[in-house]
């Protein structure tokens, strides 16, 4: 198959984007909004950008069924906050739920039979029920489309990272076996983590007058 994506419906380059871009980490997003209602939601399109200074994005795209914002991107820009939760196996059938398009009068974590948790730094609170969450403040939104198919790419800034001592190892390594993440795939597939093997990184064959280190 070979295509320019000039020629194709944005609705056929979404089934391709994620079929091909896989697995994707899901960001399990919990926000306020400004009469302190909990909104919570997960994401797919996301990633770690940087370490320093640490920072998120995610990306909130245009609801396909009214052409209308995501309670999210709403709660985001209005608020600045946000907490990435993260989902596990035994979060999966849970974070489903909280992909439903609710009303935004109601409480995703009310109707998932999750647990609101105060965050350390920050309003929207976190998932009890999630290892791990990193608690963000908005650095700032970049739009690429405001039609279906379009989205806002929000980046955040990590405030605080809280890990559950289940999941943490020593020298801030992650217990991946422990931790039992789940990937997005295409559809209503996902993906496990189990099934893992490592590769040794080529040492760095830069002169040593360049290097400065990690």
């Amino acid at each position: 198959m070979e295509a320019h994506t000039a020629d194709l419906p944005h609705r056929e380059i979404y089934k391709l984007l994620t079929g091909c871009v896989v697995p994707r980490p899901i960001a399990w997003v919990s926000t306020l909004n400004t009469e302190g209602q909990p909104n919570l939601a997960p994401f797919s399109f996301f990633n770690a950008v940087c370490s320093n200074p640490p920072t998120l994005m995610f990306v909130c795209s245009v609801r396909g069924t009214d052409a209308g914002q995501k309670d999210t991107y709403n709660n985001v820009k209005a608020t600045g906050e946000f907490v990435v939760n993260f989902v596990t196996e035994s979060l999966a059938e849970q974070m489903n739920i909280t992909a439903t398009e609710f009303p935004a009068d109601v409480n995703e974590f009310a109707a998932a039979g999750l647990t609101p948790a105060p965050s350390m730094l920050v309003k929207p609170p976190r998932v009890a029920e999630s290892p791990i969450h990193f608690e963000c403040q908005l650095n700032q939104i970049v739009t690429i489309g405001d039609e279906i198919g379009g989205g806002h790419i929000v980046i955040g800034t990590i405030l605080h990272i809280h890990c559950d001592d289940s999941v943490y190892l020593s020298n801030n390594y992650i217990d991946i076996q422990a931790y039992q993440p789940v990937g997005r795939l295409a559809g209503g597939a996902y993906s496990r983590t189990r099934d893992v093997f490592n590769i040794r990184r080529p040492d760095s064959q830069l002169p040593e007058s360049q290097k400065k280190g990690e």
